[in-house]
């Protein structure tokens, strides 16, 4: 008995030191450096202009809003309540969700067969992609989108494995926080489902656990489903506004693709596309073959209704998973072996000089040298005109300055016109920036017009004092007899659209109040 004992000892003592070797830890590892990418900051960036805007809808927590399900402004609320208002407070669930992502990268390379090697090789590129390196930066519902779509790809892949029909339970559930989060799971969802209707897995859907499932989703996202009905469903609303305000920059049908191949990063392109082919025509990938139909449906989709290019980022993890078991299979072949590190290295350090692209890494006029010389820089997403930074950085800058500046022009005004003057921000990053730094300043909260602060109204002002933010003085002009300049704002890196005047207005023209003119301010844009 007692040598029995020993050789047990013994034998989980030699195990011990191999498990940090393994598969697994070596995932591990590599999610672990999500960490320090996201919440160390050397570059010295602040908040993103979202990031300002989540943080006051955590403040008004609701079942909907106009641009958003609840799940990001839910997220804000926590991150303030349980660590506080610092930046890496903020990014806290933002870098676990990346994490998360790499590790549950690694766990579909597992269910799929894949070895050491094809755990590494999916969680490195996963966690390189430029898509998630920018979605894990800061707070916002694509940070836990491609978290929720994988974990919903990886209960079909262990329901068509094992034949555990239950699970389609929390397969609903996951489903159902996506459609808290961002509405885009329903693409996915719907994808997944058509794909299974197209393969001989449909055989999955013939019980009654398929039906539970689908209405596990459904109550959960019930609230804002219903809370959509309420407001006259004014997402829809707000995309119909931004289709017809040419916003969004237009990039067609082949700069989508392209921007497929240099989001994911052009390097691990034949990881990707191995994975899309194993799983429509492989072998070893014909049972999961619903998961390739639904990437090529979802891609078609988002190509016909003119979605945005980063749309689709959250479904390439089980891509990589599936191409990084083929390449593992691959180069086990004699010769080929020497193939495994020198593209691992080659993805690695790609990957590096891409995230000095992507990230907030680099100060900004090192990051400015940085991209001239590498000849590229960030996409341009909006048609708003950014600095010499582009609009991803560009947006992170300023919020405080600008804050401390309407904070002079409020204190120089006299105490008892003080107290009935409003701060009206035309945009949510400029009044998100009031409601964040303004309280330590004696600031009020801020009312705008713009998406779900025009639900919140003019507060208590009646409008016979504003001071404006970021507003043309014709247009001024044309609501208040007198419109005096008071202050101008612009930090060098910011958006040129965060270089204004601050206007104080007052005598509304006709007798108006902030009330009346109240729908005439809306801006769902």
């Amino acid at each position: 008995m007692a040598a029995t004992a020993m050789r047990e000892v013994t034998s989980g003592e030699a195990a011990r030191p191999h498990w940090f070797v393994s598969g697994p830890a070596i995932v591990a590892y590599i999610a672990s450096l999500e960490f320090p990418i996201h919440l160390l900051n050397p570059g010295g960036y602040g908040f993103f202009i979202d990031e300002l805007y989540f943080m006051a809808c955590g403040q008004h927590l609701s079942w909907g809003y106009v641009d958003m399900p609840p799940l990001t402004a839910v997220q804000a609320w926590a991150a303030r309540a349980l660590f506080g208002d610092s930046l890496l407070a903020i990014r806290i669930f933002p870098t676990i969700a990346a994490a998360g992502l790499v590790v549950l990268t690694g766990a579909i390379v597992r269910q799929l067969g894949g070895g050491r090697f094809a755990q590494a090789l999916a969680a490195l590129a996963v966690l390189l992609a430029p898509f998630n390196l920018s979605f894990g930066s800061y707070l916002s519902m694509n940070s836990i989108e491609p978290l929720l779509w994988m974990g919903c790809a990886a209960i079909l892949i262990r329901m068509i494995r094992t034949g555990e029909l239950r699970l389609w339970l929390w397969f609903g559930v996951l489903a159902g926080i996506g459609l808290e989060n961002k509405d885009t799971m329903l693409l996915f969802g719907f994808a997944l489902i058509m794909g299974l209707i197209l393969t001989r897995e449909r055989r999955l859907m013939a019980t009654r656990w398929f039906i539970f499932g689908g209405l596990a989703a459904f109550v959960i996202f019930l609230p804002n489903l219903v809370w959509q009905i309420q407001h006259h469903f004014p997402h829809l609303e707000m995309l119909g506004n931004i289709k017809r305000s040419g916003r969004n920059v237009a990039i067609g049908p082949l700069g989508f693709i392209g921007w497929q191949l240099l989001g994911m990063q052009p390097l691990t392109a034949p990881i990707w596309l191995s994975g899309l082919y194993a799983f429509i025509y492989g072998r070893a990938g014909r049972p999961y073959r619903a998961l390739g139909y639904a990437y090529l449906l979802a891609m078609t989709l988002l190509l016909l209704t003119g979605g945005r290019f980063y749309y689709l980022a959250p479904a390439y993890p089980m891509l990589m998973a599936a191409g990084a078991v083929s390449i593992e299979n691959w180069t086990a072949q004699a010769g080929r072996g020497w193939l495994r590190p020198a593209y691992t290295a080659a993805v690695a350090v790609s990957g590096a000089i891409t995230a000095l692209n992507v990230l907030p890494l680099l100060p900004p006029q090192a990051y400015i040298a940085y991209t001239r010389s590498m000849g590229f820089s960030q996409p341009k997403f909006e048609t708003r005109k950014a600095s010499d930074l582009p609009q991803f950085l560009a947006d992170r800058w300023g919020w405080p300055e600008m804050t401390a500046t309407t904070a002079k022009v409020y204190d120089d005004l006299p105490p008892d016109q003080r107290a009935k003057t409003a701060i009206f921000g035309s945009n949510y990053g400029e009044a998100g920036a009031i409601d964040f730094y303004g309280p330590k300043l004696g600031l009020p909260k801020a009312i705008s017009g713009h998406v779900n602060y025009w639900y919140w109204g003019p507060r208590k002002y009646t409008g016979e004092s504003v001071i404006v933010l970021g507003a043309e003085r014709d247009r001024l002009e044309h609501l208040f007899a007198k419109v005096e300049p008071k202050a101008i704002v612009g930090n060098p890196y910011a958006m040129a659209s965060e270089h204004f005047t601050i206007y104080l207005c007052t005598l509304p023209k006709g007798g108006q109040t902030l009330e009346k003119i109240w729908p005439t301010l809306k801006n769902w844009n």
